[in-house]
């Protein structure tokens, strides 16, 4: 039988990654009558590439779905991908700019067909990418936001809005991007502190020889200024309510205005009104009925509004702005001031307030039934502060605005007339308007906001409009995992959405995970440079070890702080099990028995009775862990398991009886029997190596793959709390007796004899193992049994603790090494020596810490880091002095 010596595990996670896919081992069937577990995958931009983030959230997803698989549910994960409509227009139009080209030179339908040619030919990496780390999905009911169906139901949601009132175009304030050329959500922008001015300008009085004081950060804003506000309560300017202030460099008289939007408190106490330059400014402009006037264009220049400023870039028109007002003797003074700066997500311009005729819907009569449903636990929602949050955005939800300025997308399904001017809102394109009969209709040029379809994403994809038998089977779906960046983004509005349409929750249970940062905590991104590749580092580690290393650290609301270092000792656990198993199959071929799973064993050797122990609640704890989303704590029962557990002990204790000729067929069948469970409950953490290793073992008959066999649960009948008693104490004696060993600085693989004094459960159990103890601690034991009162000598505190809790009082043992012949003076030198050095190092450390001058110069870190050292030197000065006197 032929088994690498070394764990090479890109010999076969790309063969097994391919034959999940091509053998359709994972699509669900909405006719199969067990309890059906859904889950559909967070689409990523079809643009896009693997990044940490979306191995982590892959990961737990693909381990509570092959848990659930295996525990017998219908279990259905819908892949997917989003068309990402800004990220993917902007990628096409980059492509065609390096060609001399931009989307007029090619006009709206045919830059269309160029962005599909892009998706079929380079759109589809992420996709290949997810399928080459083993996502267990239902890759036959693969959804991209805009296919045909998900589309029909886009039309759909939008004209239901409409119809029940809560789609409608106005005029309002959005953040517009000058890059990408659109309006963008509140959610889209991204706000960076930085060092800015603040401008103080002096605006005159009409008819006095007062001035008004504003401060600005934004002085080429002025240029559209139609008032200035003072406070209803403020007595400094009270008597100038009414009057005129001339509007500085465009000689316009504006009014003085009373509003509580000018704070008393903060400047002077008066600001400007820029009704289409600011959202606050607006919403005052509504309330006195200002005039709006657009001085900055989607182009970020000032408009023709803006005079001599006409044409100039926004930023080198402040410049000039502040440059006329100090000629003019208008600029008070400026001063240094912290300004959090809006940016588009995307490209990282700044964005431009502006005032624009936009599509919104209504967010609150959604967001009232979406708050009651978390309320009322329709939905839940962890951890806990995640669920704080959402309450918090849904009860301070505004209008979405849902038009994009872009050719990608879902064009909104809206018709203007030219004859009347009102627009048709329809399913279907309209042959007429339906205010007035005209047969001159245009489409509306916009397209809606990406997250509006991928909002419809848990219906949409199991066929909605239609009712479908995947949206009978698997709808609402049972949980959905996610990052707390999107959980406004996308989990609020699939949740309003899908009570809105559907009438039920799109989800039972939200997982809210933390996001990958790199080691100093900062968030991975491309422009800082500090992104990793999952695929770079599979190919060098492994997948099953990148994600067992992602699983142990992803603790609930917390983020993880990366480095690679993390990815050795993980490879070394799957490097563990694969040496395991390859002297497990080497030593099947010489016992000449051919690899197989027993159909049943019982255990009777003490090892045997306890690591079926063991495993039983091993499969408790992974169970309950995945149960309640604690990814971390089933990844690390498994690890410790297989590590600690069945590698160090029961393998090692075991292979003591391979020569057994008399319990032989037993024997075997207990190890092939507990390691083909144990692979399977390690299988939903690292599917790659527990397939290989599981087929290796697969027996004609057998289920096709480790991932459609049974996972194992607890069993009453399983649980040896005597096995587990006994095995402790045994475990402790041995651990003892090399530790002592190591103290007494012997060669830890040099046998030795050993005395073992004492009575009692504890005495027994060793005596029973002697020729265990014999070859795991090298430790060849004599035994003198003694009364209660004759047991000298210490005891470890676990192992009294394990007494104590076995039988309700402590009996105990003695353990006395002897030292191997002719080695006992060359170690009492040895000892001397170093508890002479460790005094001389504690003396000094004890002066410098006595000496005022010292510690009253040093650092306190260094005073307690001394401190702390001075605790080790004198905790081994008495270990060494112990040792000398065992000699």
């Amino acid at each position: 039988m032929e088994f690498e010596k070394v764990y090479e595990p890109q010999r076969f996670e790309t063969r097994w990654a391919e034959w999940w896919v091509e053998s359709r081992l994972y699509a669900a069937d909405a006719s199969d009558e067990r309890k059906p577990f859904s889950l559909c995958i967070p689409p990523p931009n079809v643009t896009g590439n693997l990044h940490m983030g979306h191995m982590l959230e892959h990961t737990m997803i693909d381990m509570v779905v092959r848990w659930k698989r295996m525990s017998g549910f219908n279990t259905l994960w819908l892949p997917g991908t989003d068309h990402a409509g800004i990220a993917t227009q902007m990628v096409v139009e980059r492509q065609m700019a390096k060609e001399g080209l931009n989307k007029h030179d090619l006009g709206r339908e045919q830059f269309e067909e160029r962005v599909w040619k892009w998706k079929a030919e380079s759109g589809g990496a992420i996709v290949n990418q997810m399928k080459t780390v083993g996502v267990s999905c239902d890759w036959t009911r693969e959804r991209f936001t805009l296919d045909p169906g998900l589309s029909r139901a886009v039309r759909e949601v939008f004209c239901g809005l409409h119809e029940r009132g809560l789609v409608y175009r106005g005029e309002r304030m959005v953040n517009w991007c000058p890059r990408c050329g659109t309006a963008l959500s509140d959610l889209e922008v991204k706000h960076d502190e930085t060092d800015g001015s603040l401008w103080h300008i002096k605006y005159p009085v009409v008819g006095t020889d007062e001035f008004l004081i504003v401060a600005t950060t934004r002085p080429e804003t002025m240029l559209g200024d139609t008032a200035v506000a003072i406070h209803p309560t403020d007595e400094r300017y009270l008597h100038l309510h009414g009057k005129t202030v001339k509007l500085p460099l465009m000689d316009r008289e504006i009014p003085i205005i009373l509003d509580e939007m000018a704070d008393p408190k903060f400047g002077t106490g008066v600001v400007k009104v820029t009704p289409s330059h600011d959202p606050n400014d607006f919403e005052a402009g509504q309330r006195h009925k200002l005039p709006q006037i657009k001085v900055i264009g989607e182009d970020a220049k000032i408009t023709s509004n803006g005079g001599s400023y006409a044409g100039m870039d926004r930023f080198d028109a402040r410049k000039k702005v502040v440059e006329d007002l100090k000629a003019i003797g208008l600029l008070e003074k400026i001063e240094p001031h912290k300004l959090s700066i809006g940016k588009c997500e995307r490209c990282q311009t700044v964005v431009e307030p502006l005032v624009s005729k936009q599509w919104f819907v209504n967010m609150k009569p959604l967001a009232e039934k979406a708050i009651a449903a978390v309320e009322d636990g329709r939905t839940t929602i962890e951890p806990e502060q995640s669920r704080t949050v959402f309450f918090h955005w849904m009860r301070n939800i505004r209008d979405w605005c849902v038009s994009r300025q872009l050719w990608w997308g879902h064009r909104i399904p809206s018709w203007h007339c030219q004859t009347c001017g009102e627009a048709t809102v329809a399913r279907e394109t309209p042959t007429e308007c339906v205010h007035c009969g005209s047969a001159e209709l245009v489409q509306d040029t916009d397209v809606l906001d990406t997250w509006f379809s991928s909002g419809l994403w848990p219906f949409s994809t199991l066929g909605w409009p239609d009712q479908t038998a995947d949206l009978k089977t698997y709808y609402p779906t049972t949980l959905m995992i996610m990052g707390y960046e999107i959980l406004f983004f996308w989990c609020a509005r699939m949740m309003m959405l899908g009570i809105e349409f559907m009438g039920e929750v799109p989800f039972r249970h939200v997982h809210i995970h933390g996001i990958v940062r790199d080691a100093q905590g900062k968030k991975m991104s491309k422009t800082r440079g500090n992104t990793i590749d999952p695929l770079e580092i599979t190919a060098k580690y492994g997948t099953d070890a990148v994600r067992m290393a992602l699983l142990t650290a992803c603790t609930p609301g917390s983020d993880i702080l990366w480095t690679e270092d993390k990815l050795p000792s993980s490879r070394g656990f799957a490097n563990k099990i694969w040496n395991a198993s390859r002297f497990l199959f080497l030593n099947m071929e010489k016992a000449e028995i051919a690899p197989h799973v027993p159909v049943s064993w019982s255990a009777q050797f003490l090892e045997e009775r306890w690591i079926q122990s063991r495993l039983n609640a091993a499969a408790k704890a992974c169970n309950e862990a995945l149960a309640s989303n604690r990814y971390h704590e089933a990844a690390q029962t498994m690890w410790h398991f297989f590590w600690d557990d069945f590698c160090d002990w029961y393998i090692e204790m075991i292979k003591l009886r391979f020569n057994d000729e008399t319990n032989r067929a037993s024997i075997w069948a207990n190890l092939l029997g507990t390691y083909e469970k144990a692979l399977r409950l390690l299988h939903p953490a690292m599917p790659f190596l527990t397939e290989e290793l599981w087929h290796r073992l697969r027996t004609e008959g057998m289920p096709v793959s480790v991932s459609v066999t049974s996972y194992p649960v607890y069993e009453v009948s399983l649980e040896d709390a005597a096995a587990e008693r006994e095995m402790a104490i045994l475990q402790e004696e041995i651990r003892r007796a090399r530790n002592e060993k190591a103290a007494k600085q012997m060669d830890p693989k040099q046998e030795i004899e050993g005395l073992l004094r004492g009575q009692g459960k504890e005495f027994e159990v060793i005596q029973a193992n002697a020729e265990v103890f014999r070859r795991l601690a090298g430790v060849k034991l004599h035994f003198e049994r003694t009364e209660p009162s004759a047991v000298t000598g210490t005891v470890s505190a676990t192992l009294e603790e394990v007494a104590m809790s076995a039988r309700g009082n402590f009996q105990g043992v003695h353990l006395i090494l002897q030292a191997p012949a002719g080695q006992t003076d060359a170690m009492r030198k040895r000892l001397e020596k170093e508890i002479e050095q460790l005094e001389k190092v504690i003396a000094n450390t004890q002066r410098q810490l006595g000496d005022e001058k010292f510690t009253g110069k040093a650092p306190a870190h260094i005073i307690d880091g001394m401190k702390v050292k001075l605790g080790e030197y004198e905790l081994q000065l008495e270990k060494n002095r112990e040792a000398l006197r065992g000699l």
